[in-house]
């Protein structure tokens, strides 16, 4: 009740006794007199003279026609005077009614010319020198057509015309009402147009910036042009407002280009643009649709929690650096269709917002999925659902498959985390700090854990002891969950060991030239073995070994087929050599101890004289044989047909590449199996091992046939 006689009382004073206005700086209405005055008295502003024309209301209209000649004749006087010191120009606060032609206070002088205006001072001369140099350097490989290439690539007589600004200009919260006109001018010192108001079309074409240049919370109510303007300084347009098209074709920015939070109502074309430094365009807003093609961007490009409401295109545009588009919201389409991409560039996707059923991403087949990346599983799965929903829908199914095999990919790291990074939850004391955390910080989380467990990771920055730098250096080594117990690490183990070769063997399912180079080298590796049991039996009493001609044959194809397997691995695999580990760790360990141990107990008994291998002598032809098992059949019937295979044919070796074709794939030219009679049970589970080891490999071939062409299993497509 007091508290509401006190609001009471104070708003009687109020009404009572209100508040003085704070006067508003009243603008004033410039004359010829005033305007000689200040020319003759400029200020120095940042350790330059300028000429101060703040807070002033400039009437260049064309009713007023002898002020607006002599307000320019006068000016340009003063701008163009030989001296030490150039002179600049503050219309800062002021009103400016009618157009604004400010390229013609400049020095009318040929561009880029060797023989420069005696009105330039030693530095400036220099620096134009210097200007001169970066276009040769980098314009004329980037942007050859451009009036600067021209300019420098011809003679002296044919050179162009450009207006030097000798001193800087501030334009600060300037209010124009006209149009503007700043084209063909060439900036030597700094430009600041921050919080202007441009009520009418502004022109900017073929402008050089010479030092920095910004246009930060400017707004630009109609159209503005910047097509193959020169930014050889910092750029700066954060927060500016573009209320209508906004044109910087074949612009070139030599250093950070900053449009942080600006807002494109309408068109933004930013084609063929350069980008020598970074390119911000975080938190920018396109309403419309924006166009970067063949834009060129040899930093960082970042769009963070950028926002395309229409259509923007990338076509042909060229990244050398990273692409960063975290966060950011494509609600309508994005092409990437025919860029190019460094090694080192990739698009980070990470939380961005993007439904396949309203928006699309366009990009070359088989090529944009492998550049999208994602930083964590936590967090982007709806993105990664999104992505492959997009390419499924546009039948780029090599895109889809890598978005999957990057999702597994995540999968598997956040397996290898659990399995082996400490939990949080339930570490000791000494477990934290052997890890990398102080004993004061891990006094700390295990204060907060008994109080309640953690969450995720970043919870351990709500905790005053835990510095971001200590967080950041060790949270990928660290897991928030439940405690594991035998039973569970040993599930978790198998899982990981699941996936891992998966992703090893066959990308997941994705790549059929990995699961074909795999198979190639599996086929190759026990044909040669089969042939080495059969061939090479003993060596006395008599020996059993195979001709020369025979060993010549059967070592050539198998390094011809061992060759083409590598070579679709290492085109194929992401990691070579450890998918090749592995394929080595699967058929070479237990092979090779059932060989020695063959070859230690000796082979003497009935038929040793004969193949152990028997062949359908029916017919000769392809066949698919899915229920063949590698021994002869039992019944009589069948057993007939089987006879030894004949060592004295030419091309007997290939044989045992049909026998290892029939196990691994359940294909080949002939039913070819093994005898039942005086065989060593070495050599049958040898077979029975490469058999079992088909069925997995069928499974597996078959499960990426499916993943890879189109039309073969619609569910995977239409889930």
């Amino acid at each position: 009740m007091r508290s509401r006689n006190i609001i009471g009382l104070l708003m009687l004073l109020l009404f009572l006794f209100p508040l003085p206005a704070f006067p508003q700086a009243e603008r004033t209405p410039l004359t010829l007199e005033l305007l000689q005055e200040r020319l003759r008295t400029p200020t120095v502003r940042e350790g330059s003279l300028s000429v101060d024309l703040r807070q002033m209301m400039i009437d260049l209209r064309p009713e007023n026609a002898a002020f607006r000649d002599a307000f320019y004749q006068l000016l340009r006087k003063e701008l163009q005077k030989t001296g030490s010191k150039p002179l600049g120009l503050d219309l800062s606060n002021s009103l400016i009614q009618g157009d604004f032609i400010g390229s013609d206070l400049g020095l009318r002088t040929p561009l880029y010319a060797q023989a420069i205006a005696p009105i330039f001072t030693a530095a400036e001369q220099e620096q134009l020198e210097s200007l001169r140099v970066v276009c040769l350097q980098s314009l004329t490989v980037a942007l050859p057509s451009s009036k600067d290439c021209r300019s420098l690539l011809a003679t002296p007589a044919a050179a162009s015309d450009i207006s030097v600004f000798r001193g800087s200009l501030v334009l600060e919260k300037t209010h124009f009402t006209g149009k503007v006109q700043f084209s063909n001018t060439f900036f030597l010192q700094s430009v600041n147009v921050q919080g202007a108001i441009f009520n009418q079309q502004a022109n900017w074409q073929e402008t050089r910036f010479g030092r920095s240049a910004s246009f930060a919370n400017a707004t630009f109510r109609r159209e503005s042009q910047w097509q193959s303007s020169i930014f050889f300084d910092k750029a700066n347009f954060k927060q500016t407002q573009f209320q209508e098209n906004a044109y910087f074709q074949e612009s070139f920015f030599a250093d950070t280009a900053n449009f942080n939070q600006a807002n494109f109502k309408l068109l933004a074309k930013f084609n063929r643009a350069q980008w020598q430094g970074n390119a911000d365009f975080s938190g920018v807003r396109f309403i419309n649709s924006a166009q970067f093609t063949k834009a060129i961007f040899n930093e960082f490009l970042f769009l963070e929690e950028a926002t395309f409401e229409q259509a923007v295109t990338f076509r042909e545009a060229q990244f050398h650096q990273p692409v960063n588009l975290r966060g950011a919201s494509i609600l309508n389409q994005a092409d990437f269709s025919d860029a190019g991409f460094a090694k080192t560039a990739f698009l980070n996707v990470s939380g961005l917002a993007f439904n396949s059923n309203q928006a699309k991403i366009l990009g070359n087949s088989g090529q944009i999925g492998k550049k999208l990346v994602v930083a964590t599983l936590q967090g982007n799965q709806n993105v990664l659902r999104n992505l492959g929903q997009n390419f499924r829908q546009l039948q780029q199914i090599a895109d889809a498959n890598q978005i999957e095999y990057t999702k597994q990919q995540l999968r598997l790291a956040e397996l290898s985390r659990r399995l082996v990074g400490i939990n949080i939850n339930d570490a000791s004391k000494k477990s934290l700090v052997n890890l990398g955390f102080s004993p004061t910080q891990a006094e700390a989380i295990i204060r907060r854990r008994q109080i309640k467990p953690f969450r995720n990771t970043s919870e351990l920055l709500s905790l005053a002891d835990i510095d971001l730098e200590t967080y950041t250096k060790l949270s990928p080594q660290i897991v928030v969950g439940e405690p594991l117990f035998l039973g569970g690490w040993l599930l978790l183990a198998w899982n990981w060991l699941t996936l891992s070769l998966l992703l090893l063997l066959s990308g997941y399912g994705t790549d059929f030239r990995l699961v074909f180079g795999v198979g190639t080298i599996a086929i190759a590796y026990f044909g040669w073995l089969f042939w080495l049991i059969d061939r090479l039996r003993r060596l006395y009493p008599s020996a059993i070994i195979p001709t020369v001609d025979e060993s010549i044959w059967m070592l050539t194809s198998f390094s011809v087929l061992t060759l083409l397997g590598l070579l679709a691995i290492f085109r194929s695999a992401e990691q070579p050599w450890l998918t090749l580990a592995c394929l080595v760790i699967i058929i070479v360990p237990v092979p090779v101890i059932l060989l020695l141990r063959l070859y230690q107990q000796g082979r003497y008994h009935d038929l040793m004289d004969t193949s152990y291998f028997t062949e359908d002598g029916s017919m000769r032809q392809l066949r698919l044989l899915i229920g063949r098992l590698p021994v002869i059949p039992r019944y009589e019937i069948f057993r007939d047909r089987y006879m030894p295979l004949l060592w004295d044919r030419r091309w007997n070796w290939l044989n045992y590449y049909d026998f290892s074709l029939n196990n691994l794939l359940r294909l080949g030219f002939n039913d070819v199996r093994l005898r039942d009679k005086h065989l060593p049970g070495i050599i049958s589970t040898l077979a029975w091992y490469q058999w079992s080891l088909g069925i997995l490999y069928i499974t597996l071939l078959l499960w990426t046939l499916s993943r890879t062409i189109p039309g073969l299993n619609l569910l995977i497509y239409l889930k």
